[in-house]
Order: C-alpha cells, then sequence, then structure tokens
C-alpha cells in the first residue's frame, strides 16, 4: 500500500482548480485535519476564504518584492551574478593562458597546479580580456 500524502495539491492555486473541477462534477471535499468540507455551504466559504486570503498574500509578497527590488536599484545596486571574473581570477586566468601557450603542460597538470576544475581552466582559456570587470 502507497503512503497517505499530506497533501492534494501543490500549491493554493492547484487545489482550487482540483476543488472546482470535483464540483463541476458533483464531488464534494471534505479535510481530514481542517475544518473544511465543499459539501455544505459553510465549508465551501471557508474554502474561498482561505483561498482570497492566500492570493491576496502571495500578491503582497510580490508588491514588496518589487518595491524592495525598485529601492535597491535606485540605491545602485544591482541583482544577480556578477558579470566576468575577478581581478583575483583574471591574474589566474591569464597565468594558466601563459603557462598552456607553453605547451609544456596537459589542462589536468595546469588545474592541478593552480587548485581549480578542468572546467574552470577551460573557462580561463575561452576568457577574453577585454571582457573586463
Amino acid at each position: 500500500m502507497a503512503p497517505a500524502t499530506r497533501r492534494l495539491g501543490r500549491s493554493l492555486k492547484e487545489l482550487f482548480t482540483l476543488i472546482n473541477d470535483f464540483q463541476a462534477k458533483g464531488i464534494g471535499f471534505r479535510s481530514l485535519n481542517d475544518a473544511i468540507d465543499t459539501t455544505t455551504a459553510q465549508g465551501r466559504l471557508v474554502f474561498n476564504l482561505f483561498a482570497s486570503l492566500a492570493e491576496f498574500e502571495r500578491d503582497m509578497i510580490r508588491e514588496r518584492t518589487k518595491a524592495g527590488l525598485a529601492a535597491a536599484r535606485a540605491r545602485g545596486r544591482i541583482g544577480g551574478r556578477p558579470k566576468g571574473l575577478t581581478v583575483e581570477a583574471q591574474a589566474k586566468a591569464r597565468a594558466v593562458r601563459s603557462i598552456y601557450a607553453l605547451k609544456t603542460h596537459t589542462i589536468l597538470e595546469i588545474g592541478q597546479l593552480f587548485h581549480v576544475s578542468l572546467a574552470t581552466v577551460y573557462r580561463y582559456l575561452a576568457w577574453k580580456e577585454e571582457n573586463k570587470v
């Protein structure tokens, strides 16, 4: 026997859609843990109130997030991952490229020498110096 699931939907929106589909087919929903029973008018009211409150909370979070990002931008902060290599990484990339150009070491040896992964060695080799930070 499969283990009991703890929730019917992944999100309230999905649950709301599912409950509406149930109602369209004449199927009622009764929660065993909460006082929600869509077979009664009171239960449908409670369910719709919870759905409205959850939607309101999502909208408030979205608005606060947008306001916070706008305030950060106004202070000159830019989100996201930094573009390009740090000054230290640029110096390492130059050294990796010069050793690679000598053709005396393999990629693996260069990575071990600089304590970086193979992917990082390849990224340093592909790095274009004009893309400075």
